[in-house]
């Protein structure tokens, strides 16, 4: 009989269907009860004799997936890679889902909001009004902006979509591979991220955290930036060196910043001490109808697997390629 361990939270709150599939399965599972992220000791204790894990962000280590001998499936709810060892997984035969597609609509527009939010210092207004103190605050508008976008995947095409509407001064792209047809507009063009730190007035990051993102801005970047710039960040933590984020703030390089991830969760760092740092709770993907589409997807997953079928949601295998 399979066991499946549920470690991330919330799950079944908003939709009860993911609690009903697996009770359809006639399967043993068992659900976080510590009701937060769990760290790899903790999740190693409970672990033991699961054969299936439906996963949050908790660190999937080679340690974790050893003492787990029976693991056969790591079905991960939501689209970063960055907690799970997937050499290790490889190596032990343990298969890998995500849900790619799942989070992105409710990630982009939060993008949008946390854009618009220190803009305007909405923030900081919010925050003055609280204290009794009405004041008014000069903002920016999109039309009198460079967007600099790097990464553009699920969520950094949205990203653009959704800035398409706001009629930007210009809009600069970076990634990979770039895909011309997304840049047919005149004010959009493909650069390199250089010519992102350089010409943007606000940059946005989308993408992976990997080896080669790892501090992928830090002072170097940042003094390469234009003076009063404005960074978004809601891939990753670990993208941006947040010591260095903290000075740029603090000395006035940076003129404010949005970030919904960091590379320690739950944060307890200094950023929360800077008024021109938006800070939010790794809540990208939470709305109601995105949390709920990721949480059944990995479940109808770990369905799957279950009854032999083949799986639809296995992460690629030019993910394994620099391994």
């Amino acid at each position: 009989m399979h066991k499946v361990l549920i470690t991330s939270v919330p799950f079944g709150q908003k939709d009860r269907k993911p609690i009903e599939i697996l009770d359809s399965l006639s399967v043993d599972y068992e659900i976080n009860k510590i009701g937060r992220k769990l760290s790899e000791d903790e999740l190693e204790s409970m672990i033991d004799d699961c054969t299936i894990l439906i996963a949050g962000t908790e660190p999937i280590t080679r340690k974790v997936m050893e003492s787990a001998p029976n693991l056969k499936l790591i079905s991960r709810i939501g689209i970063g890679l960055d907690n799970v060892d997937l050499k290790s997984a490889k190596d032990l035969g343990i298969n890998v889902s995500y849900t790619p597609d799942a989070p992105a609509p409710a990630v982009s527009e939060l993008t949008i909001g946390l854009m618009i939010s220190i803009m305007r210092s909405i923030q900081i207004a919010n925050m003055n009004m609280h204290q009794g103190n009405w004041n008014r605050f000069f903002g920016r508008r999109f039309d009198d902006l460079t967007i600099g976008i790097i990464g553009l995947g699920r969520i950094g095409k949205r990203v653009l979509d959704h800035l398409n509407g706001f009629r930007c001064k210009e809009i600069l792209l970076s990634d990979l591979i770039e895909d011309h047809d997304i840049a047919s507009k005149s004010n959009i063009r493909w650069v390199d991220k250089e010519t992102i730190y350089s010409h943007s007035d606000l940059i946005t990051l989308h993408i992976p955290l990997n080896s080669s993102t790892h501090n992928l801005i830090g002072s170097k970047e940042i003094a390469m930036m234009k003076d009063n710039v404005m960074l978004v960040n809601t891939s990753r933590g670990g993208i941006i060196d947040e010591i260095e984020l903290y000075n740029g703030l603090k000395n006035g390089k940076i003129a404010s910043a949005a970030m919904d991830v960091f590379e320690k969760e739950p944060y307890e760092g200094n950023l929360s001490t800077l008024d021109n740092c938006l800070i939010t709770s790794h809540m990208g993907s939470m709305t109601e109808d995105c949390r709920s589409r990721m949480e059944v997807e990995a479940t109808e997953e770990a369905a799957r697997f279950i009854k032999g079928e083949k799986l639809e949601l296995a992460v690629p295998k030019d993910e394994y390629e620099d391994l």
